[in-house]
């Protein structure tokens, strides 16, 4: 069987996206099915960047499908310094059945998956986001059934979750809308090729400055953090420029009247969203953490088994 590897949301065709996302819902109505499917199976977990939802996930999933997890710190593997990561890489495919990593570098993660013979899983690099997206979408799919017709607005930096999110849009027909602020707009390759492959599922992607046409009308209103993991040099001046794109009750307002509130957390509540906004009915914010857990357990079950 060929190895698969999940890096990047468009290396998998629109049906095997579905898929995952189906197979996902179906692991969170009747996690009892797949106790065994993974028994016995390790993966390892590296880490160069702290995190809450991504390890308990893939820690927990992991366990859940009957396999078990190894947590490798920043000080125990120093990717590329104690070791190179081609060396990492063939070290782990002779002791466990799959790796995550969670790393700085997108290439640190290709780098694993060109030398390591069983599954690499990105956990999240600062070109992509995509565990985070599949969750997002699932939860798309459980609140509103069909992507197709859904307007999803995001609102804030073009940043690695926006990255995904636009994959994700051209995989499954889901018309994006994204304001950011002048110079923080998506990767313009990622757009050129959504709005390329999007013509095969009806997805659309739209890119404006002005977070009130984003919003309007939306089934949904996304936001992430202003300053990410190792821009916080930037914190003080990114602050200043994005003000204007809080999502807040006004803005949200302009969103339809079943409109929900998303976020990929953690928030820094007062900056990109307001408490109420973030604890409104509204907000689906913890059912997609939750659904991290189940879309990965997917991905897991769909790599290594």
């Amino acid at each position: 069987m060929t190895k698969r590897d999940f890096i990047t949301i468009r290396s998998f065709t629109p049906a095997e996206v579905r898929k995952l996302i189906d197979d996902a819902i179906d692991i969170k109505a009747h996690p009892a099915k797949y106790a065994d499917a993974l028994k016995g199976k390790a993966l390892a977990m590296i880490f160069e960047k702290p995190s809450l939802r991504t390890r308990v996930t893939f820690d927990v999933g992991i366990r859940q499908l009957g396999g078990f997890a190894i947590y490798l710190s920043p000080a125990e593997i120093s990717l590329g310094k104690r070791e190179s990561v081609a060396d990492v890489a063939r070290n782990l495919e002779r002791m466990v059945q799959g790796i995550m990593a969670r790393t700085f570098s997108h290439k640190v993660v290709e780098e694993l998956a060109e030398h390591a013979h069983i599954p690499v899983i990105n956990g999240l690099t600062d070109y992509n986001h995509p565990c985070q997206a599949m969750a997002d979408y699932m939860t798309l799919l459980e609140i509103k059934r069909e992507p197709s017709g859904i307007k999803l607005a995001y609102v804030g930096d073009g940043n690695n979750v926006a990255v995904s999110l636009i994959h994700g849009a051209a995989r499954l027909g889901v018309h994006l809308a994204l304001a950011t602020p002048p110079g923080y707009e998506p990767n313009p390759e990622v757009v050129q090729w959504a709005r390329t492959h999007g013509a095969e599922t009806g997805g659309r992607i739209d890119l404006t400055h002005d977070p009130v046409e984003a919003v309007k009308d939306a089934d949904a209103v996304y936001t992430d953090v202003w300053t990410s993991m190792g821009q916080e040099a930037e914190s003080a001046m990114r602050l200043k420029i994005f003000r204007p794109y809080q999502v807040n009750e006004a803005l949200f307002a302009h969103a339809r009247p079943d409109a929900i509130f998303m976020h990929c957390l953690p928030a820094h509540r007062g900056e990109e969203v307001t408490d109420g906004v973030m604890e409104s009915p509204r907000s689906v914010v913890f059912q997609q953490a939750e659904n991290r857990l189940h879309v990965q357990k997917a991905i897991m079950l769909n790599l290594m088994r």
